[in-house]
């Protein structure tokens, strides 16, 4: 039943972003301007290509998550030790809202609405922001997915060693452990929305669920310390080259949204 229901709820996320992929559709049609279908396509292919033209300063960016991430995996084994020790905040309101914040669904939802309200107001501020949800979190995704195949780490909850690899194993979830996909998401949706506000306050108040979802999957014995940093590295870097790539493409303009206030590039 609890599988059922997951797969429900996935299956939901998916549909709202096929929804908001159909509006684009129609967008593109009316208003042959940003944001849409054409526009994804060519910035996917700038997003596979971009590694090429890397400069030093992403070279160094990379091995810093690398060498963070292979320091913590030092530490995997004792946190798990130290998390599982105590276990009644399994279903605590905190470790709830992280786990929740990284399913697909909130990305969905949140995406989907604000292009919704894009179609049909034509505001180029929401579709914009539900553009750039949507886009981050499908090429932080594809990064995640690819990784948790190709590197096939046990997950922590089948009892086996934190080094415990199975590259290449393609349909079995206890060995997608690195890195963690509610992280990668959770941080691709916070940094794009943290990076359309102007408040620096409302900055941090939109990481906190992101922290949250780091937490309660080590909490919960889903992940390793190091699968969570990982994840969120992925997803923050990818959700900040998506804003920089907009950024630099449009000039500098302050729209307020209710109930905060964004800014928007255009």
């Amino acid at each position: 039943m609890k599988k059922n229901n997951l797969m429900n709820k996935k299956n939901y996320g998916i549909k709202i972003i096929l929804f908001f992929f159909l509006s684009l559709t129609s967008i593109n049609s009316v208003a042959q301007n940003r944001y849409n279908l054409s526009q994804f396509a060519e910035e996917s292919r700038k997003f596979v290509e971009n590694p090429a033209g890397w400069h030093n300063n992403d070279w160094i960016k990379l091995g810093l998550i690398s060498a963070g991430t292979i320091l913590l995996t030092q530490t995997d084994q004792s946190v798990r030790e130290i998390v599982l020790k105590d276990q009644s905040y399994f279903k605590s309101f905190p470790i709830e809202t992280g786990r929740i914040w990284g399913e697909i669904y909130p990305t969905a939802i949140i995406a989907g609405s604000l292009g919704l309200h894009g179609l049909i107001t034509g505001e180029e501020t929401t579709k914009k922001i539900g553009f750039e949800i949507i886009q981050s979190a499908v090429y932080a995704g594809a990064i995640t997915t690819f990784l948790k195949i190709a590197v096939g780490r046990a997950r922590p909850f089948t009892n086996k060693e934190p080094g415990t690899f199975h590259p290449f194993t393609f349909f079995d979830d206890d060995f997608h452990s690195f890195p963690s996909g509610h992280a990668t998401l959770a941080f691709s949706l916070s940094t794009v929305l943290a990076k359309n506000m102007r408040s620096d306050f409302l900055k941090v108040i939109v990481f906190l669920p992101a922290v949250l979802t780091m937490a309660s999957r080590v909490y919960q014995d889903n992940h390793w310390v190091s699968d969570v940093f990982a994840g969120a590295a992925i997803g923050y870097f990818v959700g900040d080259w998506v804003i920089d790539l907009h950024g630099k493409q449009d000039s500098g303009t302050t729209v307020s949204l209710i109930p905060f206030s964004i800014r928007i590039q255009f």
